[in-house]
């Protein structure tokens, strides 16, 4: 390791502390995890809480209402829309107000944009690898959360490291250089820390051991992002990513659907549309 990462190396325990702080600053969204947390809690106490605050409570009617959730409009309420859209996915648009990624500035570019299709590609694929597409679309959204926390810490050098790595391999493996840990890990503590379940951190804990299978959800996401994303983006086989059980030629069809409700869903997570 050179002086250069010793000294950028970061602290994770202060890096999870300004999440904290940011909760702090966001107490409704902060009271909407705390919420999704307890067992006691129904959809009418959720939507109670969620009444609160307007923009995240039009979010998530906007959610429940989308072409993904095939409602057609349908949903009037806002404790119909918990329940359409469930309580992990509220939990994941309420982590995204109080983290900052919902707002633009001081954040990675196209956080907004490469969340969305992270989000969209691991639903699509999620079936095929045994995992619940909404538990999967929440992996995907929230996956970049540490890229903005470590962002947040090292602006002018997490920007440099972005720029100078193509590919989410190597960027994780100069993140682990650099600051010690890598973007997903990072996200998977800072959200055992809010007490989201295991099955929706393992993808990031396990997306370098190609033998796991739900490191493979994200892996593929990943991959799949890459391909819609990145003009010059060099594909890796989807049968190495996905522990065969994505062949390549059937990705076309994801990529597509994807592709159909990349901007609807952007506006509904974000509140902002593809430019």
């Amino acid at each position: 390791m050179t002086r250069d990462s010793v000294r950028a190396a970061v602290d994770v325990d202060r890096v999870l502390a300004r999440i904290d702080t940011m909760a702090a600053q966001c107490p409704v969204a902060a009271q909407v995890v705390a919420t999704t947390n307890s067992t006691e809690a129904g959809a009418e106490d959720l939507a109670r809480v969620l009444g609160a605050d307007v923009a995240l409570a039009g979010r998530v009617m906007k959610l429940a209402n989308s072409a993904y959730y095939g409602m057609g409009g349908r949903v009037c309420s806002l404790r119909g829309a918990v329940t359409v859209v469930g309580f992990a996915t509220v939990r994941s648009l309420a982590t995204v107000a109080l983290t900052g990624l919902a707002r633009p500035g001081g954040l990675p570019a196209d956080v907004a944009r490469t969340s969305t299709h992270l989000a969209l590609a691991a639903s699509a694929v999620a079936p095929r690898l045994g995992r619940r597409a909404q538990d999967a679309l929440c992996t995907g959204l929230l996956t970049q959360l540490g890229a903005a926390l470590l962002y947040a810490e090292d602006p002018d050098g997490y920007a440099a490291l972005v720029d100078a790595e193509p590919t989410a391999a190597g960027r994780r493996t100069a993140e682990l250089r650099r600051y010690g840990v890598h973007a997903p890990r990072l996200t998977a503590l800072a959200l055992e820390r809010w007490g989201f379940p295991p099955t929706l951190l393992s993808p990031m804990q396990q997306v370098d051991d190609l033998s796991s299978l739900d490191g493979a959800l994200l892996r593929t996401a990943i991959e799949m992002t890459a391909r819609i994303l990145a003009t010059d983006h060099q594909a890796v086989p989807m049968e190495l990513l996905s522990c065969g059980r994505l062949r390549d030629d059937a990705v076309p069809a994801l990529l597509q659907r994807v592709a159909a409700d990349t901007e609807e869903l952007r506006a509904a997570l974000f509140g902002t549309t593809v430019a």
